[in-house]
């Protein structure tokens, strides 16, 4: 399989060239499909060793690109069986301690991913990226089919609505209650 993953989607995100890598937005770098762990069981504060239904809980979580340079990361959540993965919900993991739905699906999480449309200007030696911000959020429908979803706030507000409060009971499962702080005010908003 050529490629990041088996989402076609993803692919593009650390390609050059017909992809959207390069400086169009942060994030760009991509973990290897199907890493293990990748931060997940320290951002949990959980020990699979010698549990095998954490362990299968785990594997729900599929970590797939860094959110900062902090620690941050997305991860889609399996939360069913479908086989179109793009489709499934993208959750943030702060390194604060942040955790949100922040996606429906990879699709709607590109706009999250836009740089600022009044961004600062960059230090000496950094690529500017605010002035092709027209042309990443035009990179869905040329790529896909599909254009970008409407606003950062809309796409978060659509996710938190349709996977917030699914998540959060499943995350109480093996998650401790106080982990959990962020997603609940999140929900709240």
């Amino acid at each position: 399989m050529d490629g990041y993953s088996p989402l076609g989607e993803l692919n593009p995100l650390s390609e050059s060239g017909d992809g959207i890598g390069g400086g169009f937005a942060d994030a760009c770098e991509l973990y290897e499909y199907n890493r293990p762990d990748a931060g997940l069981v320290a951002w949990l504060a959980v020990d699979p060793t010698g549990r095998p239904e954490l362990a299968r809980y785990l594997d729900r979580l599929v970590p797939f690109a860094p959110a900062t340079g902090s620690g941050s990361f997305y991860a889609l959540w399996r939360c069913d069986d479908r086989s179109d993965l793009a489709t499934l919900p993208v959750v943030l993991f702060g390194s604060e301690g942040e955790l949100d739905v922040v996606a429906s699906g990879v699709l709607e999480l590109f706009p999250l991913l836009a740089p600022p449309a009044e961004e600062p200007p960059p230090a000496a030696g950094e690529a500017e990226r605010g002035h092709r911000r027209p042309e990443y959020l035009a990179w869905p429908e040329r790529t896909f089919g599909r254009p970008a979803p409407d606003t950062a706030e809309a796409v978060l507000a659509r996710a938190r609505a349709e996977y917030g409060p699914r998540f959060l009971a499943w995350m109480r499962e093996f998650v401790p209650e106080e982990a959990l702080s962020s997603l609940r005010d999140n929900l709240d908003r």
